[in-house]
């Protein structure tokens, strides 16, 4: 876990944004707001080709959503098949992976964590287990504990961890009941992301 921790932190200083809402993660930043390398504070940034800019902020989403490229350019080969404004269409189809509506409703602490629970199906959908993390909740999806994951020991951490989270107009969250509904598909700022999804799909259309 550590290790882990060491690497969002690195990535997360690279990025320029944080990859993770754990604390620690936020704490790295504040600590070193810099891009990390022997020159610590010091270093300057090189200029950046129209294709760095592109590469840059597709690294960012990948990382963000702690997705492979080849899968994440499957969200992209989707995306384009689909009928309106294509940078909106990637993000909204990110959004509502199972493993990041999970974390959007407060039931994790990070993505790893979510992505760990939804594998040892923790979760159903509409009273049904599901283990996929990549699974497409849609509009009116129950997301709940399942009941026999309960009484878990790590239950009760989760829970009060839900407690803290204000969690995006598109779902709702019942934290005493382990449950959140996907209240409608993310739209307008509900799909504002710490990447231009436009250069994405310019990186992608080259």
């Amino acid at each position: 876990m550590a290790t882990i921790k060491k690497k969002l932190g690195k990535l997360s200083r690279r990025e320029g944004i944080p990859l993770s809402p754990s604390v620690s993660i936020a704490k790295v930043m504040q600590r070193r707001p810099y891009g990390p390398g022997v020159h610590g504070p010091k270093q300057t940034r090189k200029r950046v080709s129209t294709y760095g800019l592109q590469l840059r902020e597709k690294q960012k989403a990948k990382l963000l959503y702690d997705l492979r490229e080849k899968q994440f350019r499957n969200y992209y080969k989707k995306a384009i098949k689909t009928d309106g404004d294509t940078g909106e269409i990637l993000v909204r189809l990110l959004e509502l992976r199972l493993e990041n509506v999970v974390l959007k409703m407060g039931f994790a602490k990070t993505r790893q964590q979510a992505r760990q629970l939804v594998s040892h199906k923790y979760f159903t959908v509409n009273g049904i287990p599901v283990n996929i993390r990549s699974y497409k909740v849609k509009s009116g999806d129950t997301v709940a504990f399942k009941e026999t994951k309960k009484d878990k020991k790590i239950m009760p951490d989760l829970l009060v961890h839900a407690e803290t989270i204000t969690v995006p107009s598109w779902l709702s969250v019942d934290v005493k009941a382990g449950s959140g509904q996907v209240l409608s598909e993310p739209e307008g700022d509900d799909l504002n992301q710490p990447f231009d999804p436009k250069l994405i799909i310019e990186f992608y259309s080259r």
